[in-house]
């Protein structure tokens, strides 16, 4: 899969702006805040229809304007041109003339491996933020996971609501709670296995290219569920035991909801007792697993984008990182200064000059693939 050409119409600072990418890699140079980051963000979104940096959708749009477009052709055997629209009433998809009434069913098409220096979070900040990660993850390997997840998010909150009923009123019957809770286990249980899997692959990738990054160093990913080694029978009985609790907070206490996972290196948990660095190579390889993860799954490479790449690291582990990176799986690397990057890498991309919205792109022959 390639991203193939980009087209932007009032997008963050962009006015309009239409360019070419190479189909292996390209290097993407410009001071900070002058647009490399908004440029992959529309990569992003035209991917995901929103941004990673869990802005709302109405900021895309540059000031002053009503609507943006988001429009690229991508190569997948063949090309199509996808298109994401977002207005402040609401945003749409479709691909070549086909509209996409439900965003969930577009969400998967285009896949996208991002790296961000935000996520360091994944590591450091709270479960909700890791499930965040898995979710945009296991949504674009796997369309039925996300219209499961939002199943689950819908009956868990009539669950919710519908328990603050039966503590306001004691005359309320459970029956319909049952039903609710049910639904809750079998919507569940189906999220916590693709969950268990799909981590069970990272785990399966992240040892060999973390090792290769830093050195000797091991490193697993340890999942952690409420629904771990439990039958359908055994959660109903622990959602039953949990019901007058529930009622009185006036929500679920236990589900996959409250997932998490953690990333252990040396059997010591990165986030309690890991450096900024070694939370960075260990993202990094996590990111690069789950690149290996889409081209076996879903026998395609998906686009890698790497988000100042080369900030704090030594150029040993940038040449490390580098030379994991697959020449068949189109990369998008950003930079503040193209004097810090490897002449290797320089020689085989194609480099992309930005400065207050506007691009300049590299002209010469070996950019053009």
């Amino acid at each position: 899969m390639h991203l193939v050409s980009l087209k932007l119409l009032n997008f963050r600072n962009y006015d309009r702006l239409s360019i070419n990418f190479s189909l292996e890699k390209n290097l993407i140079v410009g001071p900070n805040g002058m647009g490399k980051t908004n440029l992959i963000e529309a990569i992003y979104v035209l991917s995901l229809t929103k941004s990673f940096r869990g802005t709302l959708d109405k900021i895309l749009i540059k000031n002053g304007k009503n609507l943006t477009k988001i429009s690229g052709v991508v190569e997948h055997n063949i090309k199509h041109e996808y298109n994401v629209v977002i207005t402040n009433e609401g945003k749409s998809a479709k691909i070549d003339s086909n509209k996409y009434p439900r965003l969930s069913d577009y969400i998967s098409k285009i896949n996208v491996v991002l790296f961000n220096p935000d996520d360091l979070r994944i590591i450091k900040d709270s479960p909700g933020v890791r499930r965040n990660s898995l979710n945009i993850d296991l949504s674009q390997l796997d369309n039925e996971y996300l219209k499961v997840l939002n199943q689950y998010n819908k009956v868990l909150k009539q669950r919710n609501a519908y328990l603050k009923t039966m503590y306001a009123n004691a005359n309320s019957s459970s029956d319909y709670l049952n039903v609710l809770t049910k639904k809750l286990i079998d919507y569940g249980m189906i999220l916590y296995q693709k969950r268990k899997n799909f981590l069970g692959l990272i785990q399966d990738n992240i040892g060999d290219k973390y090792s290769k990054i830093c050195g000797n160093n091991t490193i697993c990913i340890q999942y952690i569920s409420d629904y771990e080694n439990k039958s359908q029978d055994e959660l109903l009985e622990i959602y039953s035991k949990n019901q007058n609790k529930d009622m009185l907070l006036g929500k679920t206490g236990f589900g996959v909801h409250h997932d998490d996972y953690d990333f252990v290196v040396d059997n010591q948990k990165l986030k309690d007792y890991g450096s900024e660095g070694q939370q960075k190579n260990a993202i990094i390889a996590y990111k690069l697993s789950e690149v290996e993860i889409f081209k076996k799954v879903k026998k395609t490479s998906p686009i890698l984008i790497l988000d100042d790449l080369f900030s704090e690291l030594d150029m040993q582990k940038i040449e490390n990182i580098l030379n994991l990176l697959d020449k068949e799986v189109q990369t998008f690397i950003t930079t503040t200064d193209v004097d810090d990057v490897l002449e290797t890498i320089k020689s085989n991309s194609k480099i992309i000059e930005i400065y207050d919205g506007k691009i300049k792109e590299d002209t010469d022959e070996r950019s053009r693939t």
